[in-house]
């Protein structure tokens, strides 16, 4: 059984999508975290104290990691489940209007910019003067539900007692919350960079839909083949001994995979310029197949 589940998870690192890598690292920590809680508090609080991020400035600057791991660090089972799978319904959405491979550097980014308006937010006469650390994905999450919503508001995800519900108004409910718990919730800086995350999801779509990409600098660090041929060349694609019409069907064969190539890219963009002007819903059904298809490949 342990080996069946070690291929698993093998297998969901190796070739699952982003959405997928991302909460496996959170359940990871979940679990190495709790670990440490069973064998004891100051074991477990030796080593929050190197990935909670302080509001301290002074403090954040000799830990200045802890701007990443923080938004990975969960140890509330509550707290990860809801992150986890608001995560997974947006991100997967997400994904497939834009690709899979633009998931990882929103999250950071809208992490990153929830933690910084948490450090500052917290010297605010409602905060706690830099007494204050936070850990959880809220923000990263936070960023994420907000750009989708932004992409394709009218989008419906079906809830429980509620049923079809556009997604708009999922998220405006939560982002509505997080502002009335910037006061007197005992959890204030949370919910600021919980605000900071949203704030940069918005501002994300904003520019993308101008032409901006704003986390272009991280798609580039973690995806350094991206405008790199996707074909890989084999040994059948030049071949040293092979008379003159095998070598002209190689070639033709060659162009023909290359115009196919072009032509798969030329109908992406304008899905998705369809998608910037008028929104998914408005994709025909074989266009949603289409920009599914592509996202997973």
């Amino acid at each position: 059984m342990l080996d069946s589940i070690y291929s698993d998870i093998k297998r969901q690192v190796q070739s699952g999508n982003m959405i997928t890598r991302i909460i496996l690292v959170n359940i990871a920590v979940f679990i190495v975290l709790n670990l440490l809680r069973m064998a004891g508090p100051t074991a477990l609080d030796s080593v929050l104290s190197f990935v909670e991020l302080p509001s301290d400035p002074l403090m954040f600057l000799k830990r200045f990691w802890t701007l990443i791991t923080y938004m990975f660090t969960q140890i509330d089972f509550f707290h990860i489940l809801w992150n986890m799978l608001l995560l997974y319904w947006f991100g997967k959405i997400f994904g497939d209007f834009i690709g899979d491979h633009k998931v990882l550097p929103l999250y950071l980014m809208a992490g990153v910019v929830g933690g910084m308006v948490f450090i500052l937010t917290d010297f605010l006469p409602t905060g706690t003067q830099g007494s204050a650390t936070v850990i959880g994905a809220s923000a990263a999450v936070m960023g994420i539900m907000v750009a989708t919503a932004t992409l394709s508001p009218d989008y419906s995800m079906r809830l429980i007692l509620l049923g079809d519900v556009k997604i708009k108004w999922i998220v405006l409910v939560f982002f509505i919350l997080d502002i009335f718990r910037t006061v007197g919730s005992g959890n204030e800086g949370g919910h600021w960079a919980h605000i900071g995350g949203a704030v940069f999801g918005y501002l994300y779509i904003v520019a993308y839909r101008r032409g901006t990409n704003m986390t272009a600098f991280l798609e580039n660090i973690f995806d350094r083949d991206l405008k790199k041929p996707t074909r890989k060349q084999t040994r059948t694609d030049r071949p040293s001994v092979v008379r003159k019409q095998s070598r002209l069907s190689v070639v033709h064969k060659k162009d023909n995979k290359q115009s196919a190539s072009i032509s798969d890219e030329d109908k992406l963009d304008k899905i998705l310029d369809k998608i910037k002007a008028q929104g998914y819903d408005n994709l025909s059904q074989a266009e949603k197949d289409y920009l599914k298809k592509m996202s997973n490949s």
